[in-house]
Parts: structure tokens; C-alpha cells; sequence
């Protein structure tokens, strides 16, 4: 990989060691990836925030980095483990709020963005066509590339860091046209509607794996990409796919490519294996972050209804959101607690909870595995009638 003059001194450690060990990283991705140089980003987004997943070891690399590191293009943080606010009426511990709140202090130190959010680019982090970016959100780094049309590869927590820091990333992947072409068609059956389009995006993955799947005559419906891309790359690591009309990379052929049909077989058999449970004690809403839109939504089919269910809920949002939606809150508030910054999957729901429901085709991947849950996977109006 050719370093520029400049890219030579920081790896010698002439700028200061956090952006020697940030080159380090950076070379080091590259000479395994084949990348012929290191190339500019506009912006960063970081996983590896909830203290459930990164621990006292990312603790202690966070701590060194922030010793003499500043990023140096705009940077955001994926959601963190509890509410910052609320996190006792989460059920969290006082030992796991002080070193979560320690980790975002250490971000903060660095320069980076703490509204912390699997859906930067509803806020302050959107990135334009064509803009290089490096950001670890799986969900948020395929709606980048497939709906935004910026190129980024799927970073891990630290590659995305070190590549902020420097404002750099290795060139390979994604960031080349070569890798940017479709290898699937992807024909939706009618009458699946966009609240199912999650279920969709879990059957693409789980059936195709890492592809670049071009799909037909989906429609542009903001809220039901992002959770498509959200579920394909749960299941099936998808960091880049199509949606004829929308996406700005458009192919110029599609001639040999396997056509795959998802039918609602597929939607209900996806359905069927995500779920293992039937009585929730937590329902939770919002994996990727709710936008606006679906907190109005949200309220507007609330208004007027009354609890009936003793269930604890919870409908999870950004900070930027929850700030723009007074109204809808006081709504949604009758039913469950609104909680920014946060979500079902990294915060320490195993010591409360025991089966969560949600409408997230992701969220119900993951729950088993990272929270110790049994799963009630449902549309969201399914859930909604659980507590109305």
C-alpha cells in the first residue's frame, strides 16, 4: 500500500502515538485486503459503545486513544446500553451506568458526535453520492451504500475509529465500482407490504448470505429500507444492495444474474423461526432507531386508547428524534417509556427480562444470542394490540 509523506510520518509516530496506532490499524486492514492506498472520508460512524459489548478492554483501548486523539471528520456513535436519563427505570446497575457514561465521556474527549443512534443519517450524519465514508452500524453502513449511495466497507468498532482519527480509510471493497454490481435479482411477491419488509431482508440474507442483491419494484419507502437493510445484514452480513429506481448506483446490465423469488411463505416461515415464545414481559419497538415519521404514526394509532396490559414497553428513538416529537412522546408515554440513545439489543435486558417481542426481524436475531431471550417476533401492529 503507497502512504503519502504525510501518512509516512504518522505511522512513525511524529503526530502522536493515537494516531500511530491509528495508522497501524489502518496499514494493517489494508495489507489484508489487498488495498493499493489509503483514501479520504467525509465521516465516521462508530460501534462499540454499549458497555455490554465492548467491556473493560474497550474500556482501556478507548482510554488510550483518547490520550492525544481528536477525529478529523464528523463522527457519531452507535446507541449506547441504557437511557443516560432513565436508566434505573431500565432496571440497570449503577456499576454498568458509570462505565457507560465513562465511555461516552471518552468519545466526547475525542471529538465525536454523542447522539447515539443506529440511524445517523436521519440526523446530522448524512452523507452525500459518492462520498467515502467509514462507518460500523451494520444497518447504517448498508442504508449509506444502498439508499445514499456513499461507499463505505462494514468497519469493525476500532477500524472505523482509527480511520476517523486519521480521516482516511484503506481502498478496497466497497469503496471500488468493481465490487458495487448486483449478483442477485430479487423479485418481492405483491401484497408483502413495507411493514413486512423486515421479515423480507432476514429470508434475502439467510438464503443468499454476503451478496449484492438487486431488488424489483420495491418503492422508496424510507422506513422500510432501513429495515430491510438492517435485517439483511443481521442475517446475512449484506453491506451493499439495490432497489431499482432508488438506489443511485444503478446496473447497467442485469443479463445472467439468478432471479429469487420471496414469497409470503417466505415471509411467514421467517416469521415462524424467529419466534419462541408467545408471552412477552418487555415489548420493544424501534431496532433501527424510530424516525419522525413512526413516531407520529406510532401516536397517531395510540391516541385515544387505553393500556391494557401490565407488559412493560418500550419505544426506542434518538435523542434529535425524541426532541422533535414532543406531542407523540406524551403519547406513547401512557403506553412505555420513550428511550433515546439506547435500544433492546445492547442494553443489559437479560438481568430484568426474560421473552421480549419485537416487530425487528434484527432485533429477533440477536436477542437470543446477545440478551438470553426467548423471542415474540410480530408486526407492529400485532404488538401494539398486546398492550391496547
Amino acid at each position: 500500500m503507497q502512504l503519502t509523506l504525510e501518512e509516512e510520518t504518522m505511522l512513525a509516530g511524529e503526530h502522536g502515538l493515537g494516531k500511530r496506532k491509528a495508522m497501524e490499524l489502518l496499514v494493517a486492514l489494508g495489507a489484508i485486503y489487498g488495498a493499493d492506498r489509503l483514501i479520504p472520508i467525509t465521516s465516521a460512524h462508530l460501534s462499540g459503545v454499549s458497555y455490554k459489548t465492548i467491556g473493560e478492554g474497550g474500556i482501556e483501548f478507548l482510554e488510550e486513544m483518547a490520550k492525544d486523539s481528536k477525529v478529523m471528520v464528523r463522527t457519531t456513535l452507535n446507541p449506547m446500553g441504557m437511557d443516560a436519563e432513565r436508566w434505573r427505570e431500565m432496571g440497570v446497575t449503577e456499576h454498568f451506568a458509570q462505565r457507560q457514561l465513562h465511555i461516552i465521556d471518552l468519545y466526547r474527549q475525542m471529538g465525536v458526535e454523542v447522539n447515539c443512534t443506529c440511524t445517523p443519517y436521519l440526523l446530522s450524519n448524512r452523507p452525500k453520492v459518492g462520498d467515502h465514508i467509514a462507518w460500523a452500524e451494520s444497518s447504517a453502513l448498508s442504508f449509506a451504500n444502498s439508499v445514499l449511495g456513499a461507499r463505505t466497507n462494514r468497519e469493525g468498532g476500532p477500524g472505523a475509529l482509527a480511520a476517523a482519527i486519521i480521516g482516511r480509510t484503506p481502498n478496497y471493497g466497497l469503496h471500488l465500482d468493481e465490487n458495487r454490481r448486483p449478483t442477485h435479482i430479487i423479485q418481492v411477491e405483491e401484497g408483502i407490504t413495507k411493514d413486512e419488509w423486515s421479515l423480507v431482508g432476514h429470508a434475502v440474507g439467510r438464503r443468499l448470505g454476503a451478496c449484492v442483491p438487486f431488488f424489483r419494484g420495491l418503492g422508496n419507502d424510507v422506513n422500510g429500507l432501513k429495515s430491510l437493510a438492517a435485517a439483511m445484514a443481521a442475517s446475512g452480513s449484506v453491506a451493499f444492495f439495490m432497489v431499482e429506481k432508488v438506489t443511485p448506483d444503478q446496473p447497467s446490465s442485469l443479463e445472467g444474474l439468478e432471479t429469487v423469488h420471496i414469497t409470503r411463505k417466505d415471509v411467514e416461515d421467517t416469521l415462524q423461526r424467529l419466534t419462541s415464545a408467545t408471552e412477552p414481559d418487555l415489548i420493544a419497538i424501534g431496532c433501527p432507531h424510530l424516525s419522525e415519521t413512526e413516531m407520529k404514526q406510532l401516536a397517531t394509532y395510540l391516541e385515544g386508547k387505553t393500556k391494557k396490559s401490565d407488559v412493560e414497553v418500550w419505544f426506542c428513538t434518538s435523542k434529535g428524534v425524541y426532541l422533535r416529537c414532543p406531542k407523540e412522546r406524551a403519547v406513547l408515554e401512557r403506553f412505555g417509556m420513550v428511550l433515546c440513545d439506547t435500544c433492546m439489543v445492547v442494553a443489559p435486558i437479560e438481568g430484568v427480562h426474560k421473552v421480549t417481542a419485537s416487530n425487528s426481524a434484527k432485533a429477533c436475531s440477536y436477542l437470543p444470542g446477545l440478551c438470553s431471550q426467548k423471542v415474540l417476533c410480530g408486526s407492529q401492529r400485532e404488538l401494539l394490540e398486546l398492550i391496547i
